[in-house]
């Protein structure tokens, strides 16, 4: 693989501090399935009574990992789970192959932590097209299971890198009838993000006591609202996976609790918003907000069609107020619009209204807001009440030099 690309300059300071989540522990280990001098297999344990849910890639062409969790999912079982991950390789394109390395992986894992391997869940991010070479990682796992700990998120996020540049992680405490519940979450994307379910990698944890129908629901509901609102390149990932467990060993139920909700939507924006910043190449943070649309699902796709274009996502890398691209964007897009109704801003710099460059714009006023780390465009249609949100990144040759050297 090509040199490590330079830490984004859209990430945190730092990796927050995350809560220690009860009844999670977790591992990391180097295995070597592509990388060298690095951790690349987290595994995590979630003690008996938690319940498992999780969100896949709608992708026709899905790896075995994808495909085997989705059958696994929806089971009932008081037994506890486990979740596996490896990067550096896909398994995915890789036919029976891929199948017997994740049958391997789940039964050496269930061996491994005392479970059978129905409650095993495996993911794999990295090189698609490749057989997996699963028994570095079987080889592992008796002393992964050894050392598993509460905490260590950190770490646990460094280990499902690929082309990441940051570790992603998010967090939260919440009260809950007087008492305090926690949510922790890792994740990992960078490239190939036009996510069409949540995004590339994500792991969502809580101490909260909740059913799997209701588990089910938030997240499927949340995660349409977050990491189904981010695109980095428009395509859509082959391994896309999300997968929350909630421990109970909170002995709180947050079943219809608000407080809750909101706190896990929270964590779940911040971690999408993090994989947007740690888009491959990206030196700005863009926000699309669509208004006045027929529909919301009008709105989203108009806002999908700008923050996808690579004409508009040049032109913010290159700080280009190019206000002509986004009429182009909407057009395009199929939904619904009006030309003589379209009013477009770049941040508060009112650009154009009625399908016209607005009297008082001043392009000097646009281009000094492109200018900045933090893009905001806005749209309105002018048709309805309709809106959505959505975020991306802009484009550069630094994508390009990240993808054209991935295999090499």
């Amino acid at each position: 693989m090509g040199a490590t690309p330079p830490r984004s300059p859209l990430a945190p300071e730092r990796f927050p501090d995350l809560p220690v989540v009860g009844g999670v522990t977790l591992a990391t280990t180097a295995a070597g399935v592509r990388y060298t001098g690095r951790d690349d297999v987290l595994l995590v344990r979630l003690d008996p009574g938690s319940t498992v849910a999780g969100v896949f890639t709608r992708s026709a062409t899905r790896a075995a990992p994808v495909l085997d969790c989705e059958a696994k999912i929806g089971a009932e079982s008081a037994e506890g789970a486990a979740f596996l991950v490896n990067a550096g390789n896909a398994n995915a394109f890789t036919g029976r192959h891929g199948v017997e390395a994740v049958e391997a992986l789940t039964r050496a894992a269930g061996v491994a932590t005392g479970l059978p391997p129905a409650r095993v869940f495996t993911s794999s991010t990295g090189v698609i097209g490749e057989p997996l070479p699963h028994d570095r990682i079987s080889v592992k796992l008796q002393d992964l299971a050894a050392a598993l700990a509460p905490g260590g998120w950190q770490a646990a996020a460094r280990a499902i890198m690929t082309t990441d540049t940051f570790p992603k992680g998010a967090g939260a405490t919440v009260e809950v009838g007087g008492t305090p519940v926690h949510i922790a979450g890792i994740a990992k994307g960078s490239g190939m993000i036009a996510p069409d379910m949540a995004t590339m990698l994500v792991y969502l944890f809580t101490d909260a006591a909740l059913s799997r129908a209701a588990l089910k629901a938030m997240v499927s509901e949340l995660a349409d609202r977050t990491f189904n609102c981010i695109t980095v390149d428009g395509d859509t990932s082959t391994s896309d996976t999300l997968l929350m467990g909630a421990t109970g060993a909170s002995g709180v139920s947050a079943e219809g609790n608000e407080a809750f909700r909101t706190a896990l939507e929270r964590v779940m924006l911040d971690l999408a918003q993090q994989v947007v910043r740690d888009g491959e190449g990206a030196t700005k943070f863009v926000e699309v907000a669509v208004t006045g649309a027929a529909s919301d699902a009008d709105a989203r796709t108009h806002a999908l069609s700008i923050a996808n274009s690579p004409l508009v996502k040049t032109a913010i890398a290159g700080e280009d107020p190019n206000w002509g691209r986004i009429v182009m964007a909407v057009g395009k897009s199929g939904a619904a619009a009006d030309r003589d109704r379209l009013t477009i801003r770049f941040g508060e710099v009112l650009v154009a209204e009625n399908g016209w460059v607005s009297p008082g714009y001043r392009e000097e006023d646009a281009a000094a807001h492109m200018k900045g780390q933090e893009i905001r465009i806005g749209v309105d249609l002018g048709l309805g009440s309709g809106a959505a949100t959505v975020w991306t990144c802009d484009l550069t040759h630094g994508y390009i030099d990240i993808n054209a050297d991935y295999r090499s």
